[in-house]
């Protein structure tokens, strides 16, 4: 049996296996008849390839995010530094995230303005020089500088690589193949840490050097292949009047007509709907997909376009995605992922190779859970997933902070317990928050709003992990268990918080979401919560006899 084959057996087995709505079995059944058709010509459709080959990306983020931890406990990086201080050791690790939140508020511009393929590319390129330079370091403050340039390069080229999947993709493939870079990131997390596995026992500063040496490299070959074969994004190229360019590349794509029709009329949606909230002072021809020009005005000015994610009925929405993906950094996990050798050590592991084990094995861990999450992610309530996700973190994070201070720590019983709440932990966030509040975060903008308010908030998202960057090893350091306490406290805040303020989006229509927080505000929310615990639980009466 071929591997096609074998895939398309998979999926026609869990659609026999699930009990689906009628809509996702209809669904799931053209994606076996799309594999099946791929399978007899020997190669799925390009728009496939293309975002697989996009999702890439992910894979180096991964990869960067796996080896920062591990390198910087190592005796020659140590020897190399000085023996940095946890305020030194935080400041090396997350000073890639502050210049890649900033860069990211222009990636949109840049992707706008020379095109999906090109703004990947140029982000990645100085992605890789970042990186060439880590490894050639011959300071501290040059390896820094390296770091910085880095993020300058992924806050261009990663929000930018899943716009151009979700504007190739056709609408009912669009939900799993957006989800492929979170899942080449977490197969990049357990190359990174496998990587420094490998190279840790390497008597010179090759052990530390090597690692960024292969990320540059795959940087470097990524934007190659990138800038080279993937074609521009057609919805990008219909924008700019070039239809016939546009024609040609969704041939190459291999997306059907009807699709187009279906990609293209989101974009005249989007036009209409901005036109509809703002004046108008011109005009820009658009095309569609089947060469048919349409207009459709220019909003007045950037400034107003930019004030419009605070107008009334956006910003709630804004505040509400801006907390949560600030939150889900506050949750602790980039503090697990980029010091679990740290972690590992501080429960008692004591070799560096010992506890790169163990931070690779919980990276597996990551992956294996990221499969089903991503594959089942519109069946499970965003929600429901967010609360839940948050209640289960939170214990964790309480429980390992509660046996540090209580002493346990040090016994067996109470080691084993760390160790194992880590990885509960991960698993816990890869099943509900790395899913839920991302998806969440986009899916719930006003469509003229998405762009600028999924940046703001990404922006949040950036700047909060600087801050668990730069601050956990200092709190780890002072105290065994404030860290855990504090993460802890900042989940079980959120899920609360979204126990009034979150309402539920998943199977519901664009305009559905928007009813559901028309007219609402924090106060509204207060009241109707306040008024609810006045209330008090409904009494049964009993019936007479």
């Amino acid at each position: 049996m071929t591997i096609e084959s074998a895939s398309t057996a998979i999926v026609a087995a869990r659609i026999q296996s699930t009990g689906a709505s009628e809509g996702s079995r209809l669904r799931q059944s053209r994606l076996v008849q799309t594999m099946q058709t791929a399978s007899q010509f020997g190669k799925p459709p390009g728009y496939i390839i293309s975002a697989l080959v996009c999702s890439l990306g992910g894979f180096i983020f991964g990869i960067d995010t796996g080896i920062i931890g591990p390198v910087t406990v190592m005796d020659d990086f140590k020897h190399y530094v000085g023996d940095p201080s946890p305020t030194v050791h935080g400041v090396i690790v997350s000073s890639i995230l502050i210049p890649a939140a900033f860069s990211s508020f222009f990636a949109g511009r840049l992707a706008d303005a020379l095109g999906r393929s090109r703004g990947i590319a140029i982000g990645s390129l100085i992605f890789a020089l970042g990186a060439a330079l880590e490894a050639g370091s011959v300071h501290i403050s040059m390896f820094i500088v390296g770091r910085v340039i880095e993020g300058i390069g992924e806050g261009l080229y990663f929000g930018t690589l899943i716009a151009y999947i979700c504007e190739i993709s056709p609408p009912r493939y669009r939900g799993a193949l957006t989800t492929a870079p979170q899942l080449l990131t977490t197969i990049g997390i357990v190359t990174g840490f496998f990587t420094c596995y490998g190279t840790v026992n390497i008597r010179s500063s090759f052990s530390w050097r090597l690692p960024f040496l292969l990320l540059a490299g795959y940087a470097f070959l990524f934007a190659a292949i990138v800038f080279v074969w993937l074609p521009p994004s057609p919805r990008w190229l219909s924008l700019r009047g070039r239809t016939d360019e546009a024609e040609r590349t969704w041939e190459k794509l291999g997306v059907a007509a009807t699709d187009r029709e279906k990609i293209m009329n989101q974009i005249e949606g989007s036009a209409i709907e901005m036109d509809s909230s703002t004046d108008a002072d011109g005009s820009l021809a658009m095309a569609t997909a089947t060469g048919k020009p349409t207009r459709r005005t220019l909003p007045k000015s950037k400034k107003d376009k930019l004030l419009d994610v605070f107008s009334p009925d956006a910003r709630m929405r804004l505040f509400l995605a801006v907390f949560l993906m600030g939150m889900q950094q506050l949750s602790g996990i980039d503090g697990v992922l980029y010091y679990a050798p740290l972690l590992f050590q501080q429960a008692g592991i004591e070799t560096n190779q010992s506890t790169f084990l163990a931070s690779g094995v919980s990276a597996i861990v990551i992956f294996a859970v990221t499969i089903p999450a991503t594959i089942y992610a519109d069946q499970w309530g965003r929600r429901i997933s967010t609360i839940l996700g948050g209640l289960g973190m939170a214990a964790t994070m309480f429980l390992m902070g509660g046996l540090y201070a209580g002493g346990a720590a040090n016994e067996g019983a109470g080691r084993w317990v760390i160790i194992v709440c880590i990885y509960l932990f991960a698993v816990l966030y890869c099943i509900s928050w790395a899913v839920s509040i991302k998806l969440y975060a986009a899916e719930i903008q006003p469509q003229r709003t998405r762009a600028s308010a999924t940046s703001i908030a990404h922006g949040s998202n950036w700047i909060t992990n600087f801050l668990v960057a730069l601050f956990t090893p200092s709190l780890l350091a002072h105290s065994s268990y404030g860290a855990y306490f504090l993460f802890g406290a900042c989940t079980l805040f959120t899920a609360l918080v979204c126990c009034v303020f979150m309402p539920e989006t998943r199977c519901k229509s664009l305009d559905d979401i928007d009813l559901a927080f028309h007219g609402k505000s924090p106060v509204d929310a207060l009241k109707r919560l306040g008024r609810k615990l006045k209330r008090g639980p409904r009494r049964r009466v009993a019936p007479s006899v």
